[in-house]
């Protein structure tokens, strides 16, 4: 069997988004459809073939802008709630990682660990939170690879809310991303 000449992007699935500080019940039901896409990207796709990015903050955390506006310590380096949850990463998968201090990360663009992005035929990108680091490195992956198309993967995705989760699916879409359940892609 050929492999496809894709990646799949996987955005802060972290210990401290799911079951710890900023613990969220959707995360958690997203899980699986996140353990399942990666699997399949990790048996169908050129390797590497997953990308991860880990939020990553130092103690200084409620020194930063984003401390001050989100006061709550989450995902410190080298801590239990900053490992990636250990269903995003199946067995006979190497964890390819990221490591970002804010919501977008620029090197996601340039830096891809091997995996050559902008020779990709499609990006699919999963992940934590949908409204907040999934949309914006979706619109950096976009703006740096305009021609190649992305995909988010709906159901394995999760948001600070149901609604936020819906809203920046479809600020996404706006912005050509092709909204999709994992179901409908494999």
């Amino acid at each position: 069997m050929e492999r496809q000449n894709k990646i799949l992007v996987v955005i802060d699935v972290q210990e401290d988004f799911a079951r710890g500080r900023l613990r969220n019940e959707e995360a958690i039901k997203a899980l699986p459809v996140i353990h399942d896409a990666v699997v399949y990207a990790n048996e169908h796709f050129k390797s590497p073939s997953v990308l991860y990015t880990l939020d990553t903050h130092t103690i200084d955390y409620l020194k930063t802008q984003e401390g001050k506006n989100l006061p709550v310590p989450h995902c410190i380096h080298h801590t239990d709630g900053w490992a990636l949850c250990p269903e995003a990463v199946p067995d006979g998968v190497t964890p390819y990682t990221l490591c970002k201090g804010t919501f977008g990360s620029m090197e996601l663009a340039d830096r891809s660990y091997g995996a050559d992005l902008c020779a990709a035929d499609e990006i699919w990108i999963c992940g934590f939170c949908t409204d907040i680091c999934v949309s914006a490195n979706f619109q950096i992956l976009k703006a740096a690879y305009p021609e190649i198309p992305i995909v988010v993967i709906e159901d394995a995705c999760a948001g600070v809310t149901p609604e936020l989760h819906e809203a920046a699916l479809k600020v996404m879409q706006s912005c050509q991303a092709r909204i999709a359940k994992l179901d409908e892609l494999i």
